[in-house]
């Protein structure tokens, strides 16, 4: 998950309906989608990335009611359109608290299968049903609160100690981002099988990233563990992969 602010030109995909409700698809169903095959251009992506959200949203946003309470699971979808920026996705609120989740343009035409539209939208929703926003916010706090009280113990300065807690907070914020990113993986994968996708051929678009390795600051995990990880969620709830 990647979040920053876009004022920009968006697409705003909302209000779809699904095929078939989600309450009919419950874990260990899978019901496949349409495959219009591997897409040729990334024209091709575009035009298929309408479909997949008719089919992801309602999925998340059932399984956010279920799993929730007191959380906007009215998701906003929205693509990012400007040109030249690098494929990107991200989930975020907006002023009211409502769950956006937004794509670039370059992100969804990168697409080479329906499997990885599917995932990646399932994958931002996840984060949103498992609270990471605040989730993160609070491990931040309570870095920088520490870190604070640490630097003050030892006789630091303001400016010192306000350095100290830019740190903690950086540090808090990541420690935990990486066990989002896997918790996320493991929701998203049960999102896209519950919407008729495939998620374990959807997250080798993996394969394809520049792999983030293991490192302390680092806020993705390794992506051989995101693969495995996405491959053991299918199959704790009954699902086999042909990939």
């Amino acid at each position: 998950m990647l979040r920053f602010g876009f004022a920009a030109v968006l697409l705003v995909l909302a209000g779809c309906s699904a095929p078939m409700g989600p309450e009919a698809l419950g874990p260990g169903s899978y019901q496949a989608a349409p495959d219009p095959g591997p897409f040729l251009t990334p024209a091709d992506a575009q035009r298929a990335f309408p479909a997949v959200v008719a089919r992801v949203e309602p999925v998340a946003e059932a399984i956010c009611r279920e799993r929730t309470r007191g959380v906007p699971c009215d998701f906003q979808i929205a693509v990012d359109t400007r040109p030249g920026l690098d494929p990107n996705a991200f989930q975020t609120l907006d002023d009211y608290g409502r769950p956006v989740i937004g794509l670039t343009l370059s992100l969804i035409s990168d697409a080479r299968n329906v499997d990885e539209l599917a995932f990646v939208v399932g994958h931002e929703t996840a984060h949103h049903i498992l609270g990471h926003i605040p989730r993160q916010r609070e491990t931040a706090l309570t870095g920088a609160v520490l870190a604070g009280v640490l630097a003050q113990m030892g006789g630091a300065d303001a400016q010192t100690i306000r350095s100290v807690q830019e740190f903690g907070a950086n540090v808090g914020a990541r420690s935990y981002s990486k066990n989002f990113e896997l918790e996320a993986d493991g929701l998203g994968t049960e999102i896209a099988i519950r919407a008729g996708y495939d998620p374990v051929h959807g997250a080798q678009f993996f394969t394809r990233l520049p792999d983030p390795g293991d490192t302390f600051l680092g806020s993705h995990p390794p992506n051989a563990q995101r693969i495995a990880a996405v491959r053991r969620a299918a199959e704790s709830i009954g699902y086999v992969s042909a990939w």
